[in-house]
């Protein structure tokens, strides 16, 4: 029986936001970019039915399947493998670093929970000690097509790509776009697209800076108010008008063009100078 045939069986719970993946290339296609080998340790992330859970216990050494629906959870117990390990719960509020070291993640999430899972996953800027991301070795997402723009954005795509979640992914990962997924390749179908995201974990974030906690108050400052100039962001945020205007100035950044035209190292340049003339 193909995947499709077998999702139908089931009602899929849209305040879950479940929508089952049954096209069998992409799902051949999830497991050729995470590269599973025979002794890698794998967490799966709403496993679902478990179609991607069945191909991934043949290839790994371990893999314990997250998946919060009780519904779910019982499928998944009817697929026979000794090296499955599945957990009733929530991924927000699972220590995945219990599982060991260098684990793969594997990954088909709804647009509502996406940034909680990848900071959940990855820490903030300013996490830097952060025991999750310590643990990883690379995440395999399906996300929203939209999303995945996001996560793979920088300064010079659309002004509404380009934000935090952009920076969150890119600080901590090397963030790949691997192909987009037509929304009929799910059952049921969503009204929109989606796409498969690589992230191979940094052992260094992106930048080396001075004050983390620092860095993460003035990008949320650069997004916060997109309408307004980099000059007035930073002004409303808090910082000071003659150090903003100081800065800006030592750095020859136009004070009118808007923060989300900087680069993340632009941004961890803006951080650094704006500290120091406080």
């Amino acid at each position: 029986m193909n995947y499709y045939e077998r999702a139908k069986k089931y009602r899929a719970k849209k305040r879950l936001g479940q929508n089952f993946l049954t096209d069998s290339k992409c799902i051949e296609t999830i497991l050729d970019v995470s590269d599973i080998k025979k002794d890698d340790v794998v967490v799966e992330i709403g496993p679902g039915l478990g179609f991607v859970t069945e191909q991934l216990v043949k290839l790994a050494k371990k893999v314990y399947a997250i998946e919060i629906d009780e519904d779910m959870v019982n499928e998944l117990y009817k697929i026979d493998a000794d090296n499955l390990e599945i957990i009733h719960a929530d991924i927000l509020k699972t220590d995945i670093s219990k599982f060991g070291n260098n684990l793969k993640v594997v990954a088909n999430i709804p647009y509502y929970i996406t940034s909680p899972i990848i900071a959940h996953l990855l820490g903030e800027a300013d996490d830097l000690d952060n025991k999750n991301r310590k643990s990883l070795s690379q995440i395999v997402l399906t996300v929203q097509y939209e999303v995945a723009k996001r996560l793979t954005a920088n300064e010079k795509s659309p002004s509404k790509e380009f934000g935090l979640l952009s920076i969150l992914a890119q600080f901590w990962s090397d963030i790949e776009f691997v192909q987009k997924v037509p929304a009929r390749s799910f059952f049921p179908a969503p009204k929109v697209d989606s796409a498969i995201v690589k992230m191979i974990l940094k052992d260094k974030p992106l930048l080396e800076l001075t004050n983390y906690p620092f860095f993460r108050k003035v990008i949320k400052a650069c997004f916060a108010t997109r309408r307004k100039n980099i000059k007035n962001s930073l002004i409303n945020a808090g910082f000071a008008r003659n150090s903003v205007e100081k800065t800006l100035k030592e750095l020859s950044i136009n004070e009118n063009i808007r923060g989300e035209t900087l680069s993340i190292i632009q941004m961890g340049e803006l951080s650094e100078r704006l500290k120091d003339n406080l």
